[in-house]
């Protein structure tokens, strides 16, 4: 798929920028013109003007999603382009984040996407950082989890990487999740690893367990992962004390920033935060045009 499978917190580059991100580019933009024009900028600018757009960052956050951004401006013909910082980095506010040079109206009308998914993407990467630095100086990883915006799971993700924060599966198919309702329709904890150890014998399974008691019932298993659902710091401390590093475990639900360095400090190997995704304010960004004359 290109720039967006799993890995470390490398930056994306445009020549890496996936089709599937292009389609969205261009779905933004037409969503935009709704089969119309820009009646504002067709109005009150002159076709040949030229401008240039200077994008900063508002408020102090962690940037994310630069060559999507520039992807937007190049589909409309902006070329001029420069990025004066790298997707990661931890900028204050005010800082100048990139500029780009071309007609006007086509930089007026690249503007609103190239800034939804700059400050969509840029607010996930500084709420993860918020959080890594929360457990900083453990061996904690903050992670990701699958509540993602349907078409923006790549991007969301990635960003998350930019954050410092590390990817869970990418997708169903990726490796196996065991949660309450597959332990329910199986019948059991054991009866639902065993039926996807058959199915798929070289697949990673996840396991999820709500009691120490349901960890104990799968310890013959050998699970790859045991995910901890609902358990306070206590019981998490616990349960690594009980599994002695034979697999990884994971910490989720009802983990807040107040409380996440105690969860680090029970052994855990991550903790699966899903507002990183689902609810990271946007960091603010604006565009400012320079008109020459």
């Amino acid at each position: 798929m290109g720039y967006l499978l799993p890995g470390g917190k490398q930056a994306m580059t445009t020549t890496n920028v996936s089709q599937a991100t292009m389609d969205l580019i261009q779905r933004a933009i037409a969503e935009d013109l709704a089969g119309g024009e820009d009646v504002t900028s067709v109005s009150t600018v002159d076709a040949k003007a030229v401008a240039t757009a200077h994008f900063s960052a508002r408020n102090e956050g962690v940037i994310a999603g630069l060559d999507v951004a520039r992807a937007t401006l190049e589909s409309l013909h902006v070329t001029d382009i420069q990025l004066l910082v790298k997707d990661g980095d931890l900028v204050k506010a005010g800082t100048e984040i990139m500029r780009a040079r071309g007609l006007t109206r086509n930089l007026l009308l690249a503007e609103r996407t190239a800034l939804n998914f700059l400050g969509h993407l840029s607010g996930i990467a500084t709420l993860t950082h918020v959080w890594v630095e929360a457990v900083a100086g453990t061996k904690t990883k903050i992670r990701d989890t699958r509540k993602t915006t349907p078409g923006l799971r790549e991007l969301e993700k990635y960003a998350v990487r930019m954050g410092g924060g590390e990817n869970h599966r990418m997708s169903l198919s990726a490796s196996a999740l065991i949660k309450d309702n597959h332990i329910e329709a199986a019948g059991s904890v054991s009866g639902a690893f065993q039926s996807v150890r058959r199915a798929f014998p070289d697949i990673d399974i996840e396991i999820e367990v709500d009691t120490i008691e349901q960890l104990r019932e799968i310890l013959e298993h050998r699970p790859d992962l045991v995910l901890l659902d609902n358990m306070s710091p206590a019981q998490c401390a616990q349960a690594v004390a009980l599994v002695a590093g034979r697999w990884k475990l994971e910490a989720s639900g009802g983990i807040s920033l107040d409380s996440a360095k105690a969860y680090a400090a029970s052994g855990v190997d991550y903790i699966a935060i899903g507002a990183l995704t689902h609810s990271a304010p946007v960091l603010d960004i604006g565009l400012d045009l320079k008109a020459e004359i």
